[in-house]
């Protein structure tokens, strides 16, 4: 019996060291700088467009509000930190804040409130050293574009959206055969990310409100 547990446990061992050179680290990531650079060199993807997929994926793009509120609370502005400690590892890019509102209130209203929820989340990153050049608070859809279709009150529609937008002026098109620099100047600057959002992150929470 124990030479049976000896070479099974030999048995194991074998089969787990002729497991390729990193087989556990790999998520499927691997090789993506290669693609991404022969997409858009074939014309089937753009620099912005990847930089939008990635930031959708990595940041909650999303903050929410209170009724008839357009104040950042204490989860939004959390999300924000997050945002901007993003945005700032592609200086070349730009972003657009959407605002939304709920179904209560007459349009008119509702796109007044849209724009300074967008206004607000804006005013947030600046402070967070971001130059508003590189930041636009460009659109209100008011209560044209609810992610719940009802005419109720619905935090999940009051909300702004954070998405890129293209380059800043003058900026040169660097995605010539050239995004694994891009990756590689993110994942250095990635090593003090944690850090400096946790020193951030010591915020108070604000009042709620009403639509």
């Amino acid at each position: 019996m124990q030479k049976w547990i000896i070479a099974l446990g030999l048995s194991v061992s074998v089969t787990a060291c002729t497991r390729e050179a990193g087989y556990e680290i790999d998520q499927g990531a691997f090789g993506n700088a290669t693609l991404h650079n022969t997409r858009v060199l074939n014309g089937d993807l753009s620099y912005a467009q990847i930089l939008g997929q990635r930031f959708a994926a990595e940041v909650p793009t999303q903050i929410n509000f209170a009724f008839d509120s357009a104040q950042l609370d204490e989860s939004a502005r959390r999300i924000l930190l997050r945002q901007a400690a993003w945005i700032k590892q592609f200086p070349e890019a730009r972003f657009r804040v959407y605002g939304h509102t709920d179904a209560v209130g007459s349009q008119a209203y509702n796109q007044a409130l849209g724009q300074r929820r967008a206004n607000a989340a804006v005013a947030f990153l600046t402070q967070q050293g971001i130059s508003r050049s590189r930041l636009e608070a460009v659109v209100s859809f008011g209560k044209t574009r609810p992610l719940i279709d009802t005419p109720n009150r619905d935090r999940r529609n009051r909300r702004t959206v954070t998405e890129v937008s293209g380059f800043v002026d003058g900026n040169p098109l660097i995605l010539d055969g050239k995004y694994a620099e891009v990756i590689y100047r993110e994942y250095v600057g990635s090593a003090t990310y944690e850090s400096q959002l946790r020193a951030e992150t010591n915020l108070g929470d604000t009042s709620d409100g009403g639509e």
